[in-house]
């Protein structure tokens, strides 16, 4: 996400895809390479107009791939440069969502230096959910056409990014009294997307979804208990209405070369997290019933407990380990990276496995506390590692 939270500017396809066999990546969102606030402020201020501001962007999202290829990622996303937020730009452009500034969602980021509390706009449902245009698709083609020996990976919010923040306060009852018909709406709108993201060429689409990891946090249950809903269930629900959407018209069953992962960190924002907590409380239902090709996991520290969740992945698919943190610029060593993923193949086979970020560089705007050099290291270290641990890259 890049704040782009989704992810770092790009991952590596963590499963068969187009005839690759690719163990290293990363979630979406890059750093140091973004054209900054400053092109973004002049904008807002009126000194610079629409042109050339997406002007800047394009240069530096063909700088941004040019270093992905370079770096030896098999795919490449834009950074998600072109955007504020990595999940509110797509949920606002939704029909049927209204961006709404008020106190309806307040998170408290923190590390062991600072503390952060992010306020921003919400997003309340005033009308039956639709989808009005391909969201980000035009942004997609821009990719497509700039990457040379990458595959192009879109990265987009979870539906269940939707509905987390605000839960049932954030949905008029007059539209849906009746929740199942808001998740029936809203998993065909997502299902829309899909299909009209696969005509434009994509093969590799990635799912952001912070909800799945924050529901590991008790902490986090109990906001979702506290706006009214289900602690105990409510990752459940995601799922199913995700696979509702892979799933549904127009789609009709997801293409068989379309790859789709999902990528789930703990929340990413200058350096600070929002949530901890191994994935033991989601395991489960998470590896077992969704039905994506890969998962992109957080590893990177103790907050995100052991590789025991593992245990639950079924053959087919793959895991992308997060080991490589974005949070700080010290690089790791490769030794204790091979270490750690020995360590994740006492529960998973190890050609299940790939490695990754565990986020994105820059999930905000104003990015993490390591600069581009950092970035950009981190990332030759994972390509480099990999090619060491599997010998089929």
């Amino acid at each position: 996400m890049t704040q782009s939270q989704s992810s770092p500017a790009g991952s590596a396809n963590p499963g068969n895809h187009v005839g690759q066999r690719d163990h290293a990546g990363k979630p979406g969102a890059a750093a140091a390479t973004a054209p900054g606030g400053g092109a973004r402020d002049d904008f807002a201020a009126g000194r610079i107009g629409a042109d050339d501001l997406r002007a800047i962007e394009d240069a530096a999202i063909r700088e941004v791939v040019r270093m992905q290829q370079e770096a030896g990622l098999r795919s490449a996303t834009d950074g998600e440069l072109r955007r504020e937020s990595w999940h509110m730009d797509f949920i606002y452009q939704l029909g049927g969502v209204q961006k709404v500034q008020d106190d309806t969602i307040r998170v408290a980021f923190h590390n062991e230096q600072k503390t952060y509390e992010w306020a921003p706009p919400s997003a309340h449902i005033v009308a039956p959910v639709t989808l009005t245009h391909t969201i980000f698709g035009d942004a997609f083609s821009f990719l497509a056409g700039t990457v040379t020996t990458a595959v192009p990976k879109l990265t987009i919010p979870s539906l269940s990014m939707v509905h987390y923040r605000g839960g049932r306060s954030a949905i008029d009852q007059s539209i849906y009294p009746d929740l199942e018909q808001f998740w029936a709406d809203l998993a065909a709108a997502y299902a829309q997307e899909v299909k009209q993201l696969y005509d434009l060429g994509c093969r590799y689409l990635q799912l952001d979804d912070t909800s799945l990891a924050y529901m590991n946090d008790p902490a986090q249950r109990q906001h979702v208990a506290d706006i009214g809903g289900d602690p105990e269930h409510q990752h459940e629900y995601y799922i199913a209405n995700i696979n509702r959407a892979l799933a549904g018209r127009p789609l009709a069953g997801r293409p068989a070369d379309l790859a789709v992962t999902t990528h789930m960190c703990r929340g990413n924002n200058q350096s600070m997290w929002a949530a901890e907590g191994s994935y033991d409380f989601v395991a489960e239902a998470l590896f077992s019933t969704l039905e994506v090709d890969g998962f992109f996991c957080e590893w990177d520290d103790e907050r995100s407990g052991g590789f025991e969740p593992l245990r639950y992945v079924p053959k087919g698919k793959r895991v992308v380990l997060g080991l490589v943190t974005t949070k700080r610029g010290e690089l790791e060593s490769r030794d204790d990276l091979k270490r750690r993923i020995d360590d994740a193949a006492r529960f998973v086979d190890g050609d299940q496995l790939c490695l990754s970020p565990q986020c994105g560089f820059s999930s905000t705007k104003e990015g993490n506390d390591l600069t581009a050099e950092q970035q950009w290291a981190k990332l030759r270290l994972i390509v480099e590692t990999a090619q060491e641990v599997w010998s089929t890259w």
